[in-house]
């Protein structure tokens, strides 16, 4: 009996993969950036025992019904609503995220984010970049303080705490929703527990780090931005789909907010001519939350560990359907 069959959907390095060749036998999309074809994707899933996939992987229940040999779909990231887990649960498949090793490198990109929000970094770059910094005035991109102000985290989950915690050297008031109450984190923290309309109506900076799920789709939408205060900042580091872009584009258009930085999208990758991409008062990133050399190196490995011991018939590490 040969090695397991793993399929991974995009180019690693030989460094990454080579402590597990004895364990696996390897197969590799050749591209770093371009997703696999769906007809490969699907091809390769007829024939492993395992599949290593990312977010922009789309594996739906067809897939999983071909995919007879299939053990275990191990997804570099901590959301997995690129999968149809009720579908992997059907047929006996298991699939593994990567909690944990990514939260404090997401919440440094989350307070990075408001941070250049707020203070007009992006703009300011540019402003120097493109030769209009000709002399000093005394509100040249003048942005908002972000010290002594009110952060409202919707999500108080292992990213929120992270975050909440960068907030409290800013000596900013931290308020939070959540599906449940987090005593702990209230006390370490500081942390007030509100309703999400008491959030929305007193937050200076309103960050959201929850999942996706049928609750929290477009949770953000025309009547959630018209609560909020016309000088706050809106930051989105969870998934874009928990937002209404087009509300989004009018509360900005109209005044209703005062800015907002995204690291994520209802599409992605977005286009370089949509609205927010082209609006002074956006900061957009490329979904780079956990986007640092040693944390995308931890969930790699932490994806094949989990191949490892699923296709060896013992229990995954961080399951999602257990």
């Amino acid at each position: 009996m040969g090695k397991p069959k793993v399929f991974v959907t995009r180019k690693l390095s030989n460094e990454l993969v080579k402590d597990y060749e004895e364990m696996l036998d390897i197969r590799m999309w050749d591209k770093e950036e371009e997703p696999v074809p769906e007809k490969i994707l699907r091809s390769q899933a007829k024939e492993v025992d395992a599949l290593f996939t990312v977010l922009g992987d789309r594996i739906d229940a067809s897939l999983l019904a071909e995919a007879k040999n299939l053990k275990v779909v191990a997804n570099m990231a901590v959301g997995y609503d690129n999968i149809d887990i009720e579908a992997a649960k059907n047929h006996s498949i298991t699939v593994t995220n990567t909690p944990d090793v990514l939260s404090e490198t997401t919440a440094d990109l989350g307070f990075s984010l408001l941070a250049a929000t707020a203070r007009k970094i992006t703009e300011a770059n540019a402003y120097v970049k493109e030769d209009n910094w000709k002399q000093w005035a005394p509100f040249l991109l003048a942005g908002t303080d972000i010290h002594h102000k009110t952060l409202g985290i919707v999500g108080m989950g292992r990213i929120g705490e992270a975050l909440a915690k960068r907030a409290t050297g800013f000596n900013m008031k931290i308020q939070y929703h959540n599906r449940t109450r987090k005593p702990e984190a209230e006390e370490k923290l500081q942390a007030s527990y509100v309703s999400f309309e008491e959030l929305l109506e007193t937050s200076d900076f309103v960050v959201t780090v929850v999942p996706l799920t049928e609750e929290t789709e477009e949770l953000f939408n025309h009547s959630a931005f018209k609560k909020m205060k016309s000088t706050a900042i809106f930051i989105n580091i969870s998934r874009g789909k928990v937002v209404n872009e087009e509300a989004l584009i009018n509360a900005l258009n109209k005044g209703e907010i005062k800015a907002a930085g995204l690291d994520v999208f209802y599409e992605e990758p977005i286009r370089a001519d949509h609205p927010l991409v082209n609006m002074h008062n956006v900061v957009c990133l490329p979904h780079i939350g956990s986007a640092s050399n040693e944390t995308r190196t931890e969930m790699v490995h932490l994806c094949m560990k989990n191949i490892v011991e699923v296709t060896a018939n013992k229990k995954a590490i961080t399951p999602v359907n257990n």
